[in-house]
């Protein structure tokens, strides 16, 4: 596999983190990380933002709708700061962890200590630590990074990949917020672009439906949606939208260039079926893609 062009190496670059991303969001839909989070005192939500923000320490709730973007402020209040009244942040960094570890153990069996994952353990994490040498800007991700790396491959292979997911994530934020797009504004025209169902994006980060509507009605008149009765994004909405994921896929490409293109592809092809396993468990959405080698 040769990059011959710019696209070439920005389409690399997504191809994997995509193929690897349902490894790690896996923990967002498991069973076992929700009851972890019980036992701590906190409903699946508010462990939601509790695990994930704790590599922070002690956050406010500020800092996190600063750092998640697209939730509304309110909901996080819910959470924060009452998640620390019920345990320590790093509490809920160890629940986060034994509950993917239990998912994933369930889902692979044996699959978890097979030379397989192992290899993809390897190149996952030599990937994650290329971008661990460029945390500048990235507070979410330079916050994961600093937490201490677990010692079973398919452990390793997941935090590598949430890793790699904050420093894309943290690139993204800064690629909307360049683009003039609040949090509320960016969900809308992810939803206008049709990846994603609107009352799905709506509802799950808790805005009203005027709220959404009046995100919806400024986006039109700023030129981003068309005038049309269904939410579809305009002519130049597409363009600027596409320019964002480029901009999004540029500040995430070093670690995946760094690996080149036979690592990736590698790295791939061990990935998938892990990926796969666990997207027909709790993604299955993504399995389609993932299925057809087009994650």
């Amino acid at each position: 596999m040769t990059l011959d062009t710019d696209r070439d190496r920005l389409a690399l670059a997504r191809e994997t983190w995509r193929t690897l991303e349902p490894y790690h969001g896996a923990v967002y839909f498991s069973p076992e990380a929700a009851a972890q989070y019980a036992e701590l005192g906190v409903d699946a939500k508010t462990g939601y933002f509790a695990s994930r923000s704790a590599a922070l320490g002690a956050a406010t709730a500020d800092l996190v709708i600063a750092t998640f973007y697209n939730f509304h402020p309110e909901l996080v209040r819910r959470a924060i700061p009452a998640a620390w009244e019920a345990a320590a942040p790093e509490r809920f960094t160890a629940a986060r962890l034994t509950g993917i570890d239990a998912t994933l153990r369930r889902i692979l069996g044996t699959e978890v200590d097979s030379p397989q994952m192992a290899r993809a353990a390897e190149l996952a994490r030599a990937l994650a630590d290329t971008a661990v040498g460029h945390p500048q800007g990235r507070p979410l991700f330079a916050a994961h990074a600093a937490l201490p790396w677990p010692s079973a491959p398919h452990l390793v292979l997941w935090h590598a990949q949430t890793l790699l997911r904050e420093f894309r994530g943290d690139g993204h934020v800064g690629a909307l917020l360049t683009a003039g797009l609040s949090g509320l504004e960016a969900l809308v025209t992810h939803a206008a672009a049709g990846d994603v169902d609107a009352g799905v994006l709506r509802d799950s980060r808790a805005w009203t439906p005027q709220e959404w509507d009046e995100a919806v009605q400024g986006l039109r008149e700023r030129g981003w949606l068309d005038g049309g009765p269904d939410l579809a994004l305009s002519e130049d909405g597409a363009r600027r939208r596409a320019e964002i994921e480029e901009t999004t896929d540029r500040l995430a490409a070093l670690p995946y260039l760094t690996l080149g293109p036979a690592g990736c592809a590698e790295l791939c092809s061990l990935v998938r079926p892990f990926s796969i396993a666990v997207a027909k468990e709790l993604l299955p959405w993504a399995v389609g893609r993932l299925s057809a080698g087009k994650a």
